[in-house]
């Protein structure tokens, strides 16, 4: 894999992790009071630190082969997952993610909660709010990031990445002060998706033994092969469910005309 795809790959995949962990951040600082939200949100940021410090080493130490087999299981699980709702979302047969419904769901959670002060944390809910938000999204930046970049012998590249994703999100988030609506989150998912799957595989294979014609050029076929065979597949969800809809239409008239002659 060539640096400027690594970089890439790990950038939207952190940027989409960065948007929905600002979106819980800022509910929680309009909701309760941004002097709790943010200590929340800077705990979370050093538990990751923490996290990273205590992880980074053991990930290199595992032998190339077997990290290349178990990243790209993971890899698998998690872009197969991205993948299979980006096409549900896609063939309407599930509801797109709206980051501003997000948004304003955590924003009524965060507003009917009691107030609770625990020690220096004036408003403890939106602390633990914040630092869950933090830790959940930011294990996952943590853990792409550092398994692509030990992978591909470039955890610099792959670390730098995912910083810039969450500083670009967090610098957007500070402007606007308001969730990141407008992102394409359901197109970078489904780009996501279709590029964590294809690494998946390609790594996975490596790691069981395969060997990829072209080596890393492999790559270039095997990333638009996975998206042309998602497009496919929503493709023929949206052609089911017209049809679908069409059957139930032409039956209901047909009763309808025999009932009424």
């Amino acid at each position: 894999m060539g640096n400027s795809t690594l970089f890439i790959a790990v950038f939207l995949a952190c940027a989409v992790e960065a948007v929905e962990a600002l979106t819980i951040v800022i509910a929680a600082g309009v909701a309760r009071g941004w002097r709790s939200a943010l200590t929340g949100a800077l705990a979370g940021l050093a538990t990751l630190m923490v996290v990273v410090a205590a992880l980074g080493p053991a990930i290199s130490a595992i032998p190339i082969d077997a990290l290349r087999l178990v990243v790209g299981a993971l890899l698998l699980i998690f872009g197969l997952q991205w993948l299979r709702k980006a096409i549900l979302r896609a063939s309407g047969h599930k509801a797109r993610h709206d980051e501003t419904l997000a948004f304003q769901a955590a924003l009524a959670a965060a507003r009917h909660a009691d107030p609770r002060r625990r020690g220096t944390v004036v408003d403890w809910y939106a602390f633990t709010l914040s630092f869950e938000g933090v830790v959940l999204e930011g294990l996952e930046v943590v853990f792409i990031a550092l398994s692509v970049g030990s992978n591909q012998h470039n955890v610099a590249l792959a670390a730098g990445a995912a910083l810039a994703a969450v500083l670009v999100v967090a610098a957007a988030g500070l402007l606007v002060r308001a969730p990141l609506s407008r992102v394409p989150e359901n197109t970078l998912k489904f780009v996501v998706g279709v590029m964590l799957t294809a690494f998946g595989m390609y790594w996975g294979a490596e790691g069981a033994g395969a060997h990829w014609p072209g080596e890393d050029l492999a790559l270039l076929v095997l990333i638009p092969a996975v998206g042309l065979y998602a497009l496919v597949l929503v493709a023929l969800l949206r052609y089911r469910a017209r049809r679908g809809s069409g059957s139930t239409t032409d039956s209901g008239v047909g009763s309808h005309g025999t009932g009424h002659p």
